[in-house]
């Protein structure tokens, strides 16, 4: 890990940039996938599943299939099988409070008498159809499909489409399937990267077109979701490599800090992992603590690959740390300090906070309750993470008595003239005048 010792502002502001690569050749071979699958569907699919997840869904799943992108009600009990009573246990505990958390986001709606005779109201509506992704590729990301399909269901969303890679043998892993069935998912496809997103945003014979997508995924995946985003379906937010930062004293847990940064790392080769830290004690027990915890870890190379790109600085106060940590914007922020909670009060900028020596990203990422689909790459400082409202639209209504169009009629004759626009300021005056 790259150490800095009280930085300057120059060097600051190179720890807070995240990496970019050159997107345009990215670009431009994904948008050649989405314009295929636009054009011939199921087919285009189907190929691109046998040269990029290896996998001949035709054959697998034989010729009397009529939809071989169509998880089946057989594959469904074969996962039911396969998964362990104690791990269906731990996703339903999971489920549970995910769906105890979001159910208290619930929105009645306001109604309002703006002026004498004017009322003005509010309600939330479900998005009718979303799509989610579900990454399969170096890990099934089954507490994904939890955190999207469970407050989809609470929302209200009528149907609830289900995207994920299938494997070699042409089956979608037990537990992403499992999860599914708890949080409500009404159809799964086998589907993955850009194909899964460009199969959701136009519709194919077998997977409807939905109007919002969700969900994690790879670069392409991330440059399938923008693409799509620009005209034809709505997505829940930019992204960019998963990442952690951890604002720790000299009264934090070395070997919890450094698994916290490790737990991290091990999502994927550009992931971000950031320690700040007011103890140059703890930094050296930190540094000797991941070398050590590295070793044991079955995604060693992984790991030790994002690490590469991490960050440990050395910060002379608690304001310092917490500046430097609203600058960077973190998807994840884990404060582990004497004054955990007062410091958490400071934050301005981050998808989720994790406050305490006992609180590690682990639990928001399965079953605290709180959502682990969060903003990335600095996006934290515009957009939330995926709530109960990433699932519904507000929409506002208006009713004018008699009463209310002498309350306002004249104002709006008088803006609508000022804009030049008459037709405006007339369909108040023909009412104002029937009186």
């Amino acid at each position: 890990m790259n150490i800095y010792k009280k930085p300057s502002e120059t060097e600051i502001r190179e720890i807070i940039t995240r990496p970019t690569k050159d997107a345009k050749d990215l670009t431009a071979m994904v948008s050649a996938i989405l314009d295929r699958i636009k054009r011939e569907g199921d087919a285009v699919v189907l190929d691109y599943e046998l040269q990029f997840d290896k996998v001949d869904l035709v054959s697998k799943c034989g010729s009397s299939t009529a939809t071989p992108l169509a998880v089946t009600p057989a594959e469904f009990e074969a996962a039911e099988a396969a998964v362990s009573d104690e791990l269906k246990a731990a996703l339903t505990l999971a489920h549970n409070n995910i769906a105890r958390f979001h159910e208290a986001q619930r929105y009645d709606g306001i109604d309002v008498e703006t002026a004498p005779g004017v009322r003005c109201w509010q309600r939330s509506v479900p998005i009718e159809r979303v799509g989610l992704y579900i990454p399969g590729g170096t890990a099934p990301l089954f507490s994904t499909v939890l955190m999207l399909a469970t407050p989809a269901r609470i929302a209200g969303c009528s149907e609830i489409i289900l995207c994920t890679p299938p494997r070699r043998d042409g089956s979608v892993h037990p537990a992403i399937l499992v999860a599914a069935r708890i949080a409500g998912v009404h159809k799964v496809f086998k589907a993955g990267g850009v194909q899964a997103i460009g199969a959701m945003a136009y519709g194919t014979e077998s997977v409807p077109k939905v109007s919002k997508i969700f969900g994690p995924g790879n670069q392409y995946v991330q440059c399938a979701k923008q693409l799509v985003s620009l005209a034809d379906v709505a997505i829940d937010m930019p992204a960019g490599p998963s990442e952690v930062a951890v604002i720790a004293d000299d009264t934090a847990n070395a070997a919890f800090v450094a698994a916290d940064l490790l737990s991290q790392a091990e999502h994927g080769v550009d992931s971000q992992v950031l320690l700040i830290t007011t103890s140059e004690a703890l930094l050296t027990a930190v540094e000797a603590e991941v070398a050590k915890q590295l070793a044991a870890l079955p995604r060693q190379d992984i790991a030790t690959t994002a690490l590469a790109n991490s960050r440990i600085v050395l910060v002379g106060s608690a304001d310092e740390a917490i500046a430097l940590s609203n600058r960077y914007a973190p998807e994840h922020l884990i404060i582990e300090t004497a004054d955990a909670e007062a410091l958490a009060a400071r934050v301005v900028n981050a998808g989720s906070v994790f406050i305490g020596h006992y609180t590690p990203e682990s639990a928001g990422d399965y079953a605290s309750g709180t959502n682990h689909t969060l903003p990335t790459n600095g996006y934290a400082t515009a957009y939330s993470g995926v709530n109960l409202d990433a699932f519904c639209r507000k929409i506002t209504y208006q009713h004018i008595t008699p009463e209310g169009l002498n309350s306002i009629g004249r104002a709006v004759e008088l803006m609508a003239e000022a804009e030049q626009l008459d037709a405006h300021k007339n369909a108040m005056t023909l009412r104002i005048k029937s009186l």
